[in-house]
């Protein structure tokens, strides 16, 4: 999403202006619509590096605010009265400053979720959209303890697969370190004894030496690998198309691609659940999910259940027919729209996809620890070995 400065008129020729959230100027135009304003003029906000952009408020940060914000609204205080103690009781200037601006613009006369949909770099669709449904139907209380848990869930998902991938990268740098310490610093000392001896260096120990040779002139190229990788992985993401490429090919992995499936399924039951819960509409709130998949074959592919709803084809069947989803979840769905329980089977089948993620996660990292220690082992046990069968050789030559 993007910020937008508009100006527009209402109905009495009143002129307003002011900025919104949007993904592109057809979205804007119709924000302004629904308020009953009519757009005179829309113009896209050059993007800038503030202290409220994501770098500097983080998930935790935000999960703060909104259970500080659940806590005093179910006291019934005020709203402006609540932004106004949560303000005084965070110690991160970019969160004071970003509850000072919200806490002015609610005194201003806007309503909390058109104070959010002012700042997309910090709260998503859904949390607007979740926070617009509670200050319509007069339930925010109930409301906020839902988004609350849900990003709460979420973070935690996410904190679990990282932590899971922590000891591997670790064992992985220390290791390939070890290796590059080896080649630079141990292996030339054989070059040089070689030469002492005046003997002719065995084939295999002259390629270590060779590439000892190359770690030790060019080998800090090497730390341009991941900045190339970074690049190329960016690159992959300029275009739809491109992206699309990488993220069908990702999701084609054999067991990469289930496990990212199976995140992406938990997260599109998770953020659909709790719309519904909030009694937003099916339709908005696909559409308010396509923008929270990553994916981008699964993201087109709910932009065709969208329209196959809208069409009149229920979300199971629209589901079905994609076949992009797991079958469990397709399942589930139809069972749901039966019975009208919905919302409720998607938060239970959120559960379910994050108990998957976190198994195959903790059984993929336990194949992975060993494979690596086994790897590097026989890196090293390899470079050794080399240079001790031509160390026996030189030997030999003298007997």
């Amino acid at each position: 999403m993007h910020q937008y400065n508009y100006q527009a008129c209402d109905l009495e020729g009143k002129i307003h202006t002011g900025q919104v959230g949007a993904e592109n100027e057809q979205e804007v135009v119709a924000t302004l619509q629904s308020r009953q304003l009519i757009p005179i003029k829309v113009e896209k906000k050059s993007e800038s590096k503030s202290l409220l952009g994501k770098k500097s408020i983080s998930n935790n940060d935000l999960i703060d605010f909104t259970n500080g914000l659940c806590t005093l609204i179910e006291a019934h205080v005020p709203l402006d009265r609540a932004l106004t103690l949560l303000e005084g009781i965070t110690e991160k200037a970019a969160m004071q400053q970003l509850i000072a601006d919200l806490r002015r613009d609610v005194k201003e006369g806007k309503s909390l979720a058109d104070a959010l949909q002012m700042r997309p770099e910090v709260f998503s669709r859904m949390y607007i959209n979740m926070v617009h449904a509670g200050e319509e139907g007069g339930i925010l209380e109930k409301l906020l303890p839902k988004l609350a848990n849900f990003l709460a869930a979420a973070d935690d998902a996410k904190r679990t697969v990282i932590s899971s991938l922590i000891y591997p990268t670790i064992l992985l740098l220390v290791g390939f370190s070890s290796v590059a310490l080896l080649m630079i610093f141990v292996v030339p000392k054989f070059a040089t004894l070689f030469e002492d001896m005046g003997t002719r260096i065995p084939a295999s120990a002259a390629l270590l030496l060779s590439i000892s040779h190359w770690m030790t002139e060019y080998g800090w190229s090497l730390l341009l690998i991941p900045i190339v990788i970074a690049y190329s992985w960016q690159q992959l993401n300029a275009t739809p198309e491109r992206r699309y490429r990488r993220d069908h090919f990702m999701l084609s992995l054999p067991v990469l691609g289930n496990l990212l499936l199976q995140a992406e399924s938990s997260r599109f039951c998770r953020t659909l659940g709790a719309l519904l819960s909030a009694g937003i509409p099916l339709l908005k709130s696909l559409y308010i999910v396509r923008g929270v998949i990553e994916n981008q074959v699964l993201s087109d592919s709910l932009a065709q259940v969208e329209e196959s709803v809208r069409g009149g084809t229920s979300l199971g069947n629209a589901l079905t027919n994609e076949r992009k989803f797991p079958v469990l979840l397709v399942q589930l769905v139809i069972v749901g729209e039966e019975s009208g329980r919905t919302s409720s089977i998607l938060e239970k089948l959120a559960e379910t996809f994050d108990s998957n993620v976190k198994q195959q996660t903790g059984r993929l990292v336990a194949l992975v620890e060993p494979l690596l220690i086994l790897f590097l082992g026989l890196v090293v046990g390899t470079v050794v070995i080399i240079m001790l069968s031509a160390i026996f050789s030189i030997n030999e030559v003298n007997f």
